[in-house]
């Protein structure tokens, strides 16, 4: 597994845990924080995870608006947690870095679904996905 690999999966860990918890996002990234450092093979991850977080945080409101119009039928709220967190992570990576393609993203959010959510969780992500990226590519 590649270090983006990992480190999107460290993010989805760190938004899923907040979210569930109901714990501030700094308090869990401070957390995390301390393993990443007793673990220096693990910190080319740890710094794009960190990355991916600090972004979602930061654009949330812009991300969330734009699940919530392409999530047809499912609010926010309504969604799994494990799917509105792989929702912000791919979001921000394909509205926000350009270094990583549409594509890419999609195809990571979808493989981190399948291993993590329900049946129909992939089909579901994949869908709004690709149409935050038709947005972006729009805009």
């Amino acid at each position: 597994m590649s270090a983006r690999s990992k480190a999107r999966k460290r993010a989805l860990d760190m938004l899923f845990q907040a979210d569930v918890r109901g714990e501030e996002l700094r308090s869990v990234v401070l957390a995390e924080s301390g393993r990443a450092s007793a673990e220096p093979d693990r910190m080319e991850s740890w710094l794009y995870a960190r990355e991916i977080v600090d972004g979602v945080e930061d654009h949330r409101e812009q991300i969330d608006e734009l699940i919530s119009s392409y999530a047809q039928g499912w609010s926010l709220d309504r969604m799994p947690n494990v799917d509105r967190a792989l929702l912000r992570v791919a979001a921000w990576e394909i509205l926000f870095n350009d270094e990583v393609p549409a594509p890419v993203a999609i195809d990571e959010a979808v493989e981190l679904a399948k291993e993590y959510s329900t049946e129909d969780s992939s089909r579901f992500v994949n869908g709004v996905l690709g149409k935050i990226a038709e947005h972006a590519r729009n805009v």
